[in-house]
């Protein structure tokens, strides 16, 4: 079971549309998928399940309220789990109540029970988790818990500057925490291969040794249509340019 997380601390980079445009193209190939939203905001669970559906009876505050609690007979992590409209695809659902259980889990310190959790899981091939914008509670879990971190980056230079400062705060948790944590790369994100900006940045950083990924993901409207139908790109629009992209990165990160 691969457990990728997606994150950078800057908000506005894609990290949803890419968390869940990749894992549904992993439930389209038949891969049993499981998807992760650790954001307050819940996107990916809008995105998934619609922002008209009833919350699900659990939700992974509900897992991380119980982790507060000493039990000899705790749930296990699939029963916070709940079925999206897409085959082979679950999403163990985001609730307004992570805010205000950030402090009493940082001070119980619970930082390892998602990656104890997921050790546990059974009946997925694969796992991805949407983070919050920041280097909280709930991201570090993240990082902590997956065998893989994906870096969504935008060109732009105040983000270039950011994203240093995130590549060795990952490092960091991986010396101290995780040594089993892998960078898979940065994805470049509303690429513009014609603007001479986005092509020098990613050349330059890629000059530095930064693990730049040559698939990179363009712009279109048809992202903003996805969000709106709540139906990720493979099952809007198989054929679309932007669809291709996602497909030609998630085959690149499986090989």
């Amino acid at each position: 079971m691969t457990k990728r997380v997606v994150f950078n601390q800057k908000g506005g980079v894609g990290k949803t549309t890419i968390v869940c445009n990749l894992a549904a193209i992993a439930a389209s190939r038949g891969l049993r998928t499981l998807v992760i939203d650790l954001d307050t905001q819940g996107n990916a669970t809008q995105y998934l399940m619609g922002s008209s559906t009833a919350q699900p009876d659990r939700t992974v505050a509900d897992f991380f309220e119980s982790t507060l609690a000493f039990s000899l007979q705790s749930q296990p992590f699939v029963a916070y789990a709940t079925n999206t409209p897409f085959e082979n695809l679950d999403v163990v659902a985001a609730d307004p109540r992570l805010e205000e259980l950030i402090v009493k889990l940082e001070a119980k310190q619970k930082i390892y029970k998602l990656r104890d959790a997921l050790k546990k899981l059974k009946g997925y091939d694969a796992v991805f988790i949407d983070t919050p914008p920041a280097l909280n509670f709930y991201s570090r879990s993240a990082l902590i818990a997956s065998d893989r971190c994906l870096i969504p980056f935008d060109c732009d230079e105040f983000a270039r500057q950011a994203l240093y400062t995130l590549l060795d705060n990952i490092q960091e948790i991986r010396g101290d925490h995780n040594d089993n944590l892998e960078i898979e790369g940065i994805v470049v994100n509303q690429f513009s291969p014609r603007s001479k900006l986005p092509t020098r940045m990613v050349q330059e950083l890629k000059s530095e040794g930064r693990p730049v990924l040559d698939a990179t993901l363009g712009s279109s409207v048809i992202v903003k249509e996805s969000h709106e139908q709540h139906k990720p790109l493979i099952y809007l629009d198989a054929s679309h340019r932007v669809t291709k992209e996602y497909v030609a990165l998630f085959d690149s990160l499986e090989k």
